[in-house]
C-alpha cells in the first residue's frame, strides 16, 4: 500500500541487525503492548534511549542516518518494523525524529473493543503527528462479535494486518476475511471501514491510512531513492561517513 514499502511482524530477544543505514525512506517501530521489557534505541540524531511497550519511534531518515535497536538483556519485543516512503521533496531532507509514548497515546475504548491512537486521527480523537506526510496508525482489540470502524480520508489508503485472531473487513458491499497474520491493502476508498470480529476469541489488528506518494522509486535494502544515481550517491555518503555516526 503507498505509502508503504514493507512491513515486518516480528518478536526479538536479542540484537539482530546492529547498527545500519537509512535513507530516503522513515523507518517506523510500532511497539505492541504485550512486548517485556525495553527496546534500546540509537541513532546518528544524538537519540539514546530506550523504546517502551506500546510505544512510537519514527525515524525520518531523509538525507540519511545510521540507527540501531536492539532488546536490553531479558527483553521480548513484540511490534512492527515499517518502511515508509518519502516524496522527492523530502527524499534528501534533514533527518527527524518523534518518539511517542504509550502513555501518551489516546485510546477509543466502545463497547468491546479498545483502539489505541498511535499516530493520527480516528473519531474525532487526534494523536501525534508524524515528522513527514500525515499518517494514522491505529492499534486495536476488539472482543468477540463487535465491531470498530474508521473513516478513510479522501484520497487515502489503507492497510490493515491482523495481528492475532480473526477479522472482517466491510467497506461499502465488499467483506474481506482475514486471518492471523494476513492483510488487505485499499485503494482511495473514501469510505467507512467496519472491522467486525465474527470469532470467539479477542482480535488484535493494526490500521495504517494515509495519502500515497504515487512516485516511481528504487529499494536497495534500508535505502530508497528516486533513480540509479541517487543510490549510488546515497551509497557514497553513507561509505564516506556524511550520514554521522552512533
Amino acid at each position: 500500500m503507498d505509502p508503504l514499502v514493507m512491513v515486518d511482524h516480528y518478536r526479538m530477544t536479542s540484537p539482530t541487525f546492529g547498527p545500519h543505514p537509512h535513507a530516503g525512506l522513515s523507518a517506523v517501530s510500532v511497539i505492541f503492548e504485550d512486548s517485556e521489557g525495553p527496546f534500546h534505541n540509537r541513532d546518528s540524531l544524538g537519540n539514546d534511549f530506550d523504546i517502551m511497550p506500546g510505544d512510537l519511534y519514527w525515524l525520518k531518515a531523509g538525507s540519511g542516518v545510521v540507527h540501531d535497536e536492539a532488546p536490553r538483556v531479558g527483553s521480548n519485543i513484540h511490534g512492527l518494523q515499517v518502511f515508509v516512503n518519502l516524496p522527492a521533496s523530502l527524499r534528501h531532507s534533514q533527518p527527524a525524529s518523534l518518539h511517542v509514548k504509550a502513555q501518551d497515546m489516546p485510546a477509543i475504548n466502545c463497547e468491546g473493543c479498545r483502539v489505541r491512537i498511535v499516530l493520527g486521527e480516528s473519531n474525532g480523537i487526534n494523536g501525534q503527528q508524524s515528522p513527514a506526510l500525515p499518517m494514522t496508525i491505529l492499534d486495536g482489540h476488539i472482543e468477540s462479535n463487535t465491531s470498530f470502524s474508521h473513516q478513510v480520508k479522501p484520497g487515502e489508503n489503507a492497510w490493515i494486518n491482523t495481528i492475532k485472531g480473526e477479522l472482517m473487513v466491510v467497506v461499502g458491499g465488499e467483506v474481506v476475511r482475514l486471518l492471523t497474520g494476513q492483510a488487505v491493502a485499499l485503494s482511495n476508498i473514501n469510505k467507512k471501514i467496519f472491522l467486525i470480529n465474527p470469532s470467539a476469541e479477542s482480535t488484535h489488528f493494526t490500521l495504517f491510512s494515509g495519502q500515497p506518494v504515487n512516485e516511481q522509486y528504487i529499494q536497495k535494502g534500508p535505502f530508497i531513492m528516486g533513480s540509479e544515481a541517487e543510490m549510488l550517491q546515497a551509497e557514497s555518503d553513507f561509505t564516506s561517513g556524511k550520514f554521522g555516526q552512533l
